[in-house]
């Protein structure tokens, strides 16, 4: 039997001019905006039941101002915080929002965005009704990559750069799947909900954008009439939109930046226009399916942190005061290669008095036979494909930054390669595999 009713709200959240602006270690301060950026939620209801599901265009929302967000929500709309799950599409073209900051365009812009949170979700929840729900799986070929490679040193670097002649191979491969889910609603335009695991940094730049995914709604819904669109972005840690081998025209309307990644507006636009593709190609063939229940837990999770030894701090300091002083460039590192040492080096500092470890929270949601899995930070592609394993569900869509931005969960492989994603997570190696395992535990839970 299906009682679903799906509703949808969208809210504008362009800041101020000059606030910094959150992605690079660089300062960044905005002074233009290409395209807004939006809060969008998707309220879904079974009776009783209700959950919203909310994206933000945004780097990454620590958990003391997404839990902020989240409880404002709530409250709005008579829901309790659990119910609530918000994720960063990973934007590094918008503003940063540091809990506890000083800056007073920083303050007044996490209170407004509070505030318009919470105004989606009311929308949403006012937009509720009577829905169907069908779900398909399209693909989005040649606009991700791995982002790793193994070199001829034998070193591994993260985006060594475009035709690089000392790249050998990349390390892993790309899930190019396109999770789709179409609420069809009575009396009003359906509802599209996508997830693909990529990193929206794309567009590079001190003009404000939602970068490829504000592409990707806005092509939808020009393309599907009447229709309203939400993305939440997959398992995107270990992969990006560079193509370090491009043939053809791959390379058009694309410039090289500061750390040797080739970014480019216009190549946002693209991918937006093919992760649509994937979206068209089941869009009207999707498979139908009943539902009368909806399911959402938080799971508590102890991560091990990942610290210096005695050794390796005194060297992390000096980077890291040299960092600070602006005076990075006096390092023997250059584009990526002095991003993942400074990284590296601030990770260390950071934890040099602990903690040992970290308490974070997974996300599970139920629709039916459809899954959702929120990571609080950035997943590699293998724990997305290690949780869709999962047994008993028609489709499984992992979603990062969910509820919290707590850094990069790598692989256990690549912390015995190195990188910087490895280099500068705060967790030690296993942090991949733990999720994997209590995600699939969260599930079966929530199917019986």
């Amino acid at each position: 039997m299906n009682n679903l009713q799906a509703g949808f709200g969208r809210v504008n959240i362009n800041p101020m001019m000059g606030i910094e602006i959150a992605g690079y270690y660089q300062v960044r301060r905005a002074e233009g905006i290409l395209d807004d950026l939006e809060i969008n939620a998707l309220a879904l209801s079974t009776g009783e039941k209700k959950v919203v599901l909310m994206t933000i265009d945004h780097c990454g929302v620590k958990k003391p101002i997404m839990d902020r967000i989240r409880s404002a929500a709530a409250e709005r709309c008579g829901l309790p915080v659990e119910s609530i799950m918000m994720s960063a599409t990973h934007s590094h073209t918008a503003p940063k929002m540091t809990p506890g900051t000083t800056d007073p365009l920083e303050l007044e812009y996490i209170e407004f965005v509070i505030k318009r949170a919470a105004d989606a979700a009311q929308f949403a929840v006012d937009d509720l009704k009577p829905a169907k729900m069908g779900w398909g799986v399209g693909q989005a070929p040649r606009v991700a990559f791995v982002r790793r490679f193994r070199m001829k040193d034998g070193s591994i670097q993260t985006n060594p750069g475009v035709n690089n002649p000392d790249i050998v191979a990349p390390i892993g491969d790309v899930d190019e799947r396109v999770n789709v889910v179409r609420f069809n609603r009575e009396g009003a335009g359906d509802l599209v909900l996508v997830n693909f695991g990529n990193h929206p940094d794309t567009v590079g730049g001190n003009k404000i954008s939602g970068d490829w995914p504000n592409f990707l709604r806005k092509t939808v819904e020009k393309t599907i009439d009447g229709s309203k669109c939400i993305f939440f972005n997959g398992a995107q840690g270990d992969v990006n939109h560079v193509n370090v081998h491009p043939i053809g025209g791959e390379m058009n309307d694309m410039f090289m930046d500061f750390d040797d990644v080739a970014r480019g507006y216009a190549h946002a636009r693209h991918i937006g226009h093919v992760v649509t593709g994937g979206v068209l190609q089941v869009y009207d063939k999707v498979q139908y399916v009943d539902v009368d229940d909806i399911q959402f837990v938080e799971r508590e999770i102890n991560v091990p942190s990942n610290r210096a030894t005695a050794e390796q701090l005194p060297e992390a300091k000096r980077i890291n005061d040299l960092y600070k002083a602006g005076r990075d460039h006096e390092l023997p590192y250059r584009g990526m290669m002095l991003t993942t040492v400074v990284a590296e080096a601030a990770r260390m500092v950071a934890l040099e008095n602990g903690p040992d470890a970290f308490d974070m929270n997974l996300t599970g949601i139920t629709l039916g036979p459809i899954a959702m899995v929120g990571i609080p930070g950035e997943p590699f592609t293998g724990i997305g494909r290690g949780i869709k394993e999962t047994e008993g569900y028609d489709m499984i869509m992992p979603v990062c930054l969910a509820n919290g931005c707590e850094g990069y969960f790598p692989m256990q492989e690549a912390y015995d390669e190195g990188g910087y994603e490895s280099r500068s997570s705060r967790f030690k190696a296993g942090v991949a595999e733990y999720i994997i395992s209590e995600s699939q535990k969260m599930l079966t839970e929530l199917k019986k």
